[in-house]
Formats: structure tokens, C-alpha cells, sequence
């Protein structure tokens, strides 16, 4: 048996499990895993220049795609503290990272030592498991607990603290008799599902609502499958939509009372019945329970056995992992198509189809400073089908989300629940070293941006390029509109005039300066008809210097986006575009 350093044993466990590399900053109290890190020297680190930073680039990289977990490390005290919105987020949408933190030795933990805190209370609301490893021969078997929670039932975020005395303890190890254990994940059962179908061909207007849990099973095209053979139109929430691709038939739009389209929410007002798959009803989803659940029935097909109810109750649950769940939709509705036993619901699809041509939003603003919607436009002209998105929250997301196009799973990478500000940067660099060869367009508005605007840093350093479309009305955008209702627009203006900037007039902060002083490229666009020339622009600055390119557009000071207290009660700001669509498309089988 092999004698070694309880932290090497750990680094061996990483390797072991899959990772490839770790995002994070060093400090005195992990100091001996990185020791342990460049002794390995078969695992890669990317350096933050904020723990936060570290831990958004982690889910990042987790979610970019199937398998992946991202590993944020961090010293004692306050780098643990900084991973709490990190860990919040990946708890919130069931993404597993793992977050490693220093700590001081054993004997001072009681004492109030230096940037000594008891790290594991303050993560265990926000995590699967959190908790400081007491004992050097724990410490291997605690990494192996780590990765098995994380990729168990619903995934979620580990926190591991480790002493440095416990680190630097010596420990009989074999790496070579290591073997990760395990996953559990729920199964639906045959008489579920066929229970669940029964219930399906009662109804005569039914929507398929695909989840996050799609995402995570890795399930979209086994969504697609079932949706095609049963023929249903599909309902994508936020945290699903790309699982089956904008352009697809079935695709019914998605709803809520932001992120959603015309034509979902009215398709979910007309419908009778709700299959639900790896979602969880999220308010911004569903608005009040009365309205959302109002002449239908529901059946909730989900990984954790607690969320089954938790917002209403279905007139079925099913806790079962998505994949497996869609395994046994697949091939029960094979079957009972084949029988002639599965209803058919082409008319209710052609009425979905039409309103997905017919109720629009307009988007061809030619106004100067420019509206936000034809910054959407462009992009989606621009950057084609194979990009893949990363956003965060805002006007500028909901907007997006509202007018762009995705069509692939994993190419809307988005935190939904926790909607942290400053997310989206340190997520994009995230997914670029998960994936170096994908399409990344990030989107922000000028306050997400701002948040850890430092991170372009590392873009620069490690050289991981991506365009980053900042749409800058120098505003709270979301938190000035939501002010509207107690007549007030109270702190929430980013504008001063920069007295080194004059040329941006009133719209403050420099972001083309910053971002150059930070190693990147940046051009500014405050005419809509040059927004093709700037994005063209960035891919070749992108693809010639290997950096992360900003594209910042000066927008309207003031642009007010479509949303509403229920699903049925949305209000339309702007033009809407009800075009007339007679001819029905046909469903693809």
C-alpha cells in the first residue's frame, strides 16, 4: 500500500472521477493541494480573480456538458464565503460542482484564528453535503462520497473543507484500487408510465413541459423522440429550452410571465392537460397555481421525490429520472401507436403551429440610440444555429430570451432559480474551456457586466475567446421597471458623464477602455445598422488574438419589456405582430 499525503490521495481521487481541471485561487490554507496539484500535473487550473468568479466558472463548465463537474477551489475564511452565491446557484438548478476550501489546522478551529469560520454551516442550505474532513484517512473516501452525492438523484453542489494539518497528514492510499461508486437515480416503472399515457389520451389538447432535468439526463433526444411519436407539441422552460431545437414543429413556444412568447402562453392557456418532465413549476414559469392550473390535470414526472407537490399537487407523480422515465414513454407509445391505441392530435398541433407563426413580437426597430429588440434580431441573423448563449438575469436576458433562437440542448446556459448578477462572465469562460471549439456568445446587460467585470482577465490570460454582447442602457433595467409600480425610479441610474470619456455622453462607466485595460478587445455600436460589421468584427478579433471580444450597444436609455403578473394577463410594451398563418405546417414524423 502506498504512503502519502492525505491531499495527494484526494488530487488522485479527482483524476479518478473524471477531472481534468479546477478553477480557483490559491491562498496559505490550501496551499498543500496545490503542492499536491502541480505534483499531479495531469490536472489543469484555470486562476480567478475572484472566488465567486472561480465558482461560476465551475458551473460553467459543468453545464456546457453531460458528465462534466466543475471544481472550485479556494483558501480558508472568506474564500468559502465567496463560494456561497456559486453554490446557491448550482443548488438552485441542480448543477454538481464541487467546491474545495482551506482551513485552519484542527487545534485552532475553536480559537477565532485567522480567516478560521465554520464554512460548512454557513454552505449546508445551499449544498447537497458540506462539511470540514476531521480525520486524514477520511479524506480520500470523502472526495468518493463527493462525486457519488453530486451525480446521485437530483444533482447538486458539494462543499469539502479540509484543515491544512489534515491535508498534510500521511495515509495508506492505493490509487490504483480506487473505483468511483455507483449513481442512484429513480426509474419510472411500466405501470406508471402506461398510467400516465392512459391520462394523456383522456385529454384533447395536452402539452409536454420538458425541464432542466432533461438538460441534466442528458435526455433531449429522447424527448424529441417521444414528443414526435405521440405527437405533442412541447413547452421548453428557460432552464430546457435548445432541448428540442426552436424550429422543430412541436416546439409550442415557451411560458411564463418574462422569459416567455405569445403563442406559448396562449398555447398553455388552451390546453387541457400537462405532462411534465424534470421541471420543477417555477413562479416566473407558472405565475399564481389558480391561473396556471385552471382546467387541466397534471402529471409531474421528476428526480426528487420533494419537489413532487411542492408547488401543487399533480393528478400524478412519478419520481423518476427523466431519461429513464422518456425511456419507458418511448416505448410504450411505440406500442400503443402500433395498436392503434394512441390518440391522435394533429389539429390541436396545426392550432399550436399557427400561433407559433402568428402571434409575434416586432423586433425591426431602425431607432437611434438603438431599441433593444433588434439588437436580438441581428444576433440571430448574425450567429446562426450552432451558437450556444450564456446569459443571466435582467431586461437583457428576458428580452433575449424572448427573441432569440436556440436550437440545440446546451446552447441556452442560463442560472434560472438564483439569477446571481456578474454570473455570466465567469460562465462563459466556464464553457469555453469545457468546450474550445464552440460558438459562445454571451449576453449582459451594462450592471451584470460590471459585477466581475475582472474576470475578462482571465479570458485574456488563459487565452479563452468568446464575443460578449453587453446591451448598455447604463440602468437597473429589470429593477427600474419593477420600480414602476410604486411610481418611483430610485437609484437604480448607472449614468454620470465620464470625464475620460466624453464621447459616451452620459452613459458612464468606459467599457471599451476597461475591457483593453484588461487585455481584451472591445468595440462600441450606437447605430443598429453596424451591428453586423461589429459582430463580423469580433469574430475576427476573436479568432486573431484568442480573446474574449465585447460588443457593447448603446441602447435607449428607458425600453420597458413584455411581462405580467399570470400567464394571462402579460403586458405588451411594444408593437406586437399578429400575422395572418392559414396554412397549417405539417407535424414531422
Amino acid at each position: 500500500m502506498a504512503r502519502m499525503m492525505a491531499i495527494e490521495a484526494a488530487v488522485h481521487v479527482l483524476e479518478k472521477e473524471g477531472v481534468s481541471v479546477c478553477f480557483g485561487v490559491p491562498g496559505a490554507a490550501i496551499n498543500p493541494f496545490y503542492a499536491a496539484l502541480q505534483r499531479n500535473g495531469r490536472i489543469g487550473h484555470v486562476l480567478a480573480r475572484h472566488v465567486e468568479g472561480a465558482s461560476h466558472m465551475a458551473e460553467g463548465y459543468t453545464r456546457a456538458k453531460a458528465g462534466n463537474i466543475g471544481v472550485c477551489i479556494g483558501t480558508s475564511g472568506p474564500a468559502g464565503t465567496d463560494m456561497i452565491t456559486g453554490l446557491y446557484s448550482a443548488s438552485a438548478d441542480s448543477i454538481p460542482i464541487l467546491c474545495i476550501t482551506g482551513q485552519a489546522p484542527r487545534a485552532r478551529l475553536h480559537k477565532e484564528d485567522f480567516q478560521a469560520v465554520d464554512i460548512p454551516s454557513i454552505a449546508k442550505p445551499v449544498a447537497k453535503w458540506a462539511v470540514t474532513v476531521l480525520e486524514p484517512g477520511q479524506v480520500p473516501y470523502a472526495f468518493q462520497q463527493a462525486f457519488h452525492l453530486m451525480r446521485s438523484g437530483r444533482p447538486g453542489p458539494v462543499l469539502l473543507d479540509l484543515p491544512i494539518d489534515v491535508q498534510m497528514a500521511e495515509i495508506e492510499f492505493d490509487p490504483d484500487a480506487y473505483e468511483p461508486l455507483p449513481t442512484y437515480k429513480p426509474a419510472a416503472t411500466r405501470a406508471q408510465v402506461e398510467k400516465a399515457l392512459a391520462m394523456l389520451n383522456a385529454a384533447e389538447r395536452p402539452l409536454l413541459v420538458a425541464g432542466g432535468g432533461i438538460i441534466n439526463a442528458d435526455a433531449s433526444d429522447r424527448l424529441v423522440e417521444f414528443a414526435e411519436i405521440a405527437g405533442l407539441p412541447v413547452i421548453p422552460t428557460l432552464m430546457a429550452w435548445g432541448a428540442i431545437p426552436d424550429d422543430h414543429p412541436l416546439m409550442a413556444g415557451m411560458v411564463g410571465l418574462q422569459t416567455a412568447h405569445r403563442y406559448g402562453n396562449a398555447a398553455m392557456l388552451a390546453s387541457d392537460f400537462v405532462l411534465g418532465i424534470g421541471n420543477r413549476w417555477a413562479n416566473r414559469h407558472t405565475g399564481s397555481v389558480d391561473v396556471y392550473t385552471k382546467g387541466r390535470k397534471f402529471v409531474h414526472v421528476d428526480i426528487e421525490p420533494t419537489q413532487i407537490g411542492r408547488v401543487f399537487a399533480p393528478d400524478l407523480g412519478i419520481v423518476s429520472d427523466a431519461g429513464a422515465a422518456l425511456d419507458l414513454f418511448i416505448e410504450v407509445a411505440k406500442e400503443w401507436k402500433a395498436a392503434g391505441k394512441l390518440r391522435d392530435w394533429s389539429e390541436w398541433v396545426k392550432t399550436c403551429q399557427v400561433r407559433k407563426r402568428s402571434m409575434l413580437r416586432r423586433s425591426d426597430f431602425a431607432n437611434v440610440p438603438i431599441k433593444p429588440q433588434r439588437v436580438y434580431q441581428e444576433m440571430n441573423s448574425a450567429f446562426g444555429e450552432d451558437v450556444c448563449y450564456v446569459s443571466t438575469i435582467g431586461l437583457s436576458q428576458i428580452a433575449g430570451a424572448q427573441f432569440l433562437h436556440v436550437y440545440k440542448p446546451r446552447h441556452w446556459i442560463n442560472c434560472g432559480q438564483a439569477g446571481p448578477l456578474g454570473w455570466t462572465l465567469p460562465a462563459a469562460l466556464g464553457v469555453r474551456v469545457a468546450d474550445p471549439k464552440r460558438k459562445i456568445v454571451a449576453l449582459s446587460g451594462d450592471y451584470d457586466f460590471q459585477f466581475l467585470i475582472e474576470e475578462l482577465a482571465v479570458g485574456a490570460q488563459f487565452k479563452l475567446p468568446y464575443i460578449h454582447v453587453l446591451v448598455n442602457n447604463s440602468y437597473l433595467g429589470l429593477i427600474r421597471q419593477a420600480q414602476r409600480a410604486f411610481q418611483m425610479d430610485f437609484q437604480v441610474q448607472l449614468s454620470f458623464e465620464n470625464i475620460n470619456a466624453p464621447e459616451i455622453g452620459v452613459y458612464g462607466v468606459d467599457h471599451v477602455a476597461v475591457a483593453e485595460g484588461l487585455g481584451c478587445k472591445a468595440i462600441r455600436v450606437t447605430d443598429p445598422d453596424n451591428l453586423q460589421s461589429a459582430f463580423a468584427q469580433a469574430q475576427q478579433w476573436m479568432d486573431e488574438f484568442q480573446v474574449p471580444v465585447v460588443v457593447e450597444v448603446i441602447l435607449e436609455r428607458v425600453t420597458n419589456i413584455a411581462m405580467g403578473t399570470e400567464i394571462n394577463n402579460i403586458t405588451e410594451f411594444e408593437d406586437v405582430l399578429d400575422v395572418p398563418a392559414d396554412e397549417p405546417e405539417l407535424v414531422r414524423v
